[in-house]
């Protein structure tokens, strides 16, 4: 599933899913980082919104660490690579934890 917004090193981005992107912009996703917004084009099946998103996250992460200039080629495979660790075993990271049948507030 993907978010509406997302955090990164406390700078908040709005996910929209916009129109055409392919055909208007040949992009399937695109981060804003001045305007904090990701955009991911609207016309994939969810698995590939899904890899865009955690693409364009990517991103995101690198030029808040502070890497301006980034390798596509390298964001690319990782980001493959991460979508399957994330969706294959199902991480979600929320403000509770289960622990023995118990729920741990944080």
């Amino acid at each position: 599933m993907i978010p509406n917004k997302v955090k990164v090193a406390g700078v908040k981005y709005v996910i929209k899913e916009i129109e055409n992107m392919e055909i208007e912009f040949n992009q399937l996703g695109q981060i804003l980082y001045t305007k904090g917004i990701i955009k991911i084009d609207d016309g994939m099946s969810l698995e590939r919104k899904e890899q865009v998103f955690v693409h364009e996250l990517l991103h995101g992460i690198f030029y808040e660490a502070g890497f301006e200039e980034q390798d596509e080629d390298m964001i690319n495979r990782v980001g493959i690579v991460l979508y399957q660790v994330l969706k294959d075993n199902r991480f979600s990271f929320g403000s509770e934890k289960q622990i023995e049948g118990m729920t741990m507030n944080y």
